[in-house]
């Protein structure tokens, strides 16, 4: 079959080309490596949760939060994964150290740490942490029950979630330049 014009000029010109329009996978390899590394960098360990509601108080503490059990407590109610587990009027009116329905959620995710390798039960309960974050309006002995019902739930360390201001040092400093 013979080509006329320009469908000979196209014939060749595919021929010379042919195998050309591969990509370079090393240079993007190389480009994605870079990526990683700086995500990674500059990544951060906090826990951003949505607390819509939730005033917390503000701390000068510089410790970083680590991965915890995070139990929200809002003025209307107590929350674990998002989920209600108890009314705050039900809980104020309650006597009792405990919150039932906190202790139960709790104890479920303690199950799921179990099956951590070969610990001891002091060892699972000292690495077992909750995190709460409570409004700071809130009456004080809300969150003691809060903080009791984790403690009974077998978990060793509590911590309380507050926003971070800078230091007193730190303001100094800035101004001295």
């Amino acid at each position: 079959m013979k080509y006329l014009g320009r469908a000979s000029r196209m014939q060749r010109h595919h021929k010379r080309h042919k195998g050309e329009g591969a990509i370079n996978l090393v240079s993007m390899i190389d480009m994605l490596t870079v990526l990683v590394f700086f995500l990674l960098v500059y990544s951060t360990e906090q826990i951003e949760i949505p607390t819509k509601g939730v005033k917390l108080p503000e701390s000068i503490a510089e410790a970083q939060v680590h991965h915890a059990v995070v139990v929200i407590v809002t003025e209307h109610d107590v929350l674990i994964r998002g989920q209600s587990v108890g009314a705050i009027d039900e809980i104020l009116a309650n006597d009792s150290p405990i919150i039932p329905g906190l202790k139960a959620e709790l104890e479920a995710e303690a199950v799921d740490l179990l099956q951590q390798g070969d610990l001891t039960e002091e060892e699972r309960i000292a690495t077992r942490e909750v995190t709460i974050m409570a409004d700071k309006e809130l009456p004080y002995r809300l969150v003691r029950k809060v903080m009791a019902t984790s403690t009974a739930a077998s978990y060793g360390k509590l911590s309380l979630a507050v926003l971070q201001k800078p230091s007193d040092l730190a303001l100094a400093s800035v101004a001295k330049n």
